[in-house]
């Protein structure tokens, strides 16, 4: 990811300020609520192109080092670099490593296929049939897939900033129309599209997450929210190299209560990866495994306030705080640091991370003069995330 790496800095950062089209908001600086020594750490609250994220600033190795808050992800990375740079201009800092400049020229990804999870949960509509690709990759397989479908509306999933910028590229370079992309945790997208509209969902090569299980895409859940999503006829397609993935994943589609399976094993696709092309040559194995929706679901219902109520005394919550992680029979809230906004009273940034175990979401609550509210935007109403919005409501009111 871009950062930069300052030997100093030479003006302080008055805000509110702008400059280059960058706008910064507030100064949010690390409060020390755990019993763990910890080095100074600020949160800067900062737009760019109607998008609002965090940058962090922190030491390193007796220098300073902005970076991109992990928390408030956006894209393009361009937008990420431009802001960085507009900091270090304001505050006249002494540059040591940077590598948000660009030395050459590329063809510009096209935005208008990019969109974020609120355009699906809110606004997405179409009359197609919907195909969805979790992890894309290089976008090769989608790209196929869009090209020789133009009637079908394709969803590519990825949360690999690079390889959504490589994909937005090829999309502009061969002016493909019916892919959308968006950055997002597949796990918790799938909840957000209708009931019997998808035609296929592409699983191709996840990362096995053999040492991390909890992290695989394939759960009980996620087969769950693909069944519903299915059409009838409608197909789930795993294809992997990993024989421990692949065992797994036919365990769990074999102890539902009833569905339909088909196996292959080095099955041949009118397009594959160069990474597939290698494993094949190594004689290594590729497996396939199908589910088909022989039946018809329900909608569900997406609506849910995840407002505050009640005047928030932003200085005593911090002080008594939970620590620990609570941990509910299916949710759990753990409060992962705290910061406290300089120059004004009652304000703060509680960084949280909540919801199902298995599809855990972190998000800051910003309290402004004691009125909390969810920075960025509002969690996704999952009933998970639900219950840990009325614990969290609980500790804070």
């Amino acid at each position: 990811m871009p950062h930069i790496v300052f030997n100093k800095i030479n003006k302080e950062l008055n805000v509110p300020s702008s400059l280059d089209g960058t706008n910064f908001n507030f100064i949010a600086k690390s409060y020390n609520f755990t019993d763990s020594p910890r080095k100074t750490e600020y949160k800067i609250s900062t737009t760019r192109d109607k998008k609002e994220f965090l940058l962090t600033l922190r030491e390193k190795e007796e220098k300073l080092l902005l970076k991109p808050d992990k928390v408030t992800r956006i894209s393009p990375v361009q937008l990420i670099k431009d802001s960085l740079n507009s900091y270090a201009k304001i505050t006249e800092a002494e540059i040591a490593f940077s590598n948000t400049q660009n030395f050459s020229q590329k063809v510009e990804p096209t935005q208008e296929y990019l969109k974020d999870i609120d355009y699906f949960v809110n606004d997405f509509n179409t009359d197609k049939e919907i195909q969805i690709e979790i992890g894309f990759g290089s976008g090769r397989h989608l790209l196929h897939q869009a090209k020789t479908n133009p009637d079908v509306q394709f969803i590519g999933l990825e949360i690999h900033t690079p390889s959504i910028e490589q994909l937005l590229k090829q999309i502009k370079i061969q002016e493909i129309k019916n892919i959308l992309v968006v950055n997002y945790d597949a796990r918790l997208f799938m909840e957000f599209i209708k009931s019997n509209k998808v035609g296929r969902i592409f699983v191709h090569f996840p990362v096995p997450w053999d040492k991390k299980p909890h992290r695989r895409i394939y759960s009980n859940d996620f087969i769950n929210e693909a069944l519903r999503v299915l059409k009838i006829t409608g197909t789930l397609e795993l294809r992997t190299d990993s024989r421990k993935y692949f065992d797994y994943c036919v365990e769990l589609l074999t102890n539902l209560p009833k569905g339909k399976i088909t196996i292959d094993i080095n099955k041949d696709l009118a397009v594959s990866s160069k990474y597939e092309d290698r494993w094949k040559r190594q004689g290594k194995h590729i497996y396939d495994v199908v589910l088909t929706c022989e039946e018809n679901d329900a909608e569900i219902n997406h609506e849910f306030d995840f407002s505050f109520k009640k005047e928030i005394n932003f200085l005593e919550v911090i002080k008594r705080i939970p620590t620990k992680t609570l941990v509910e029979k299916d949710y759990f809230v753990h409060v992962e640091d705290i910061f406290t906004i300089e120059n004004k009273e009652n304000s703060g940034l509680i960084q949280i991370t909540f919801g199902n175990f298995d599809r855990p979401l972190s998000k800051y609550i910003l309290v402004e003069e004691g009125k909390a509210s969810y920075f960025q935007d509002s969690p996704l109403p999952t009933s998970a995330n639900i219950k840990a919005h009325q614990k969290i409501k609980e500790i804070l009111e």
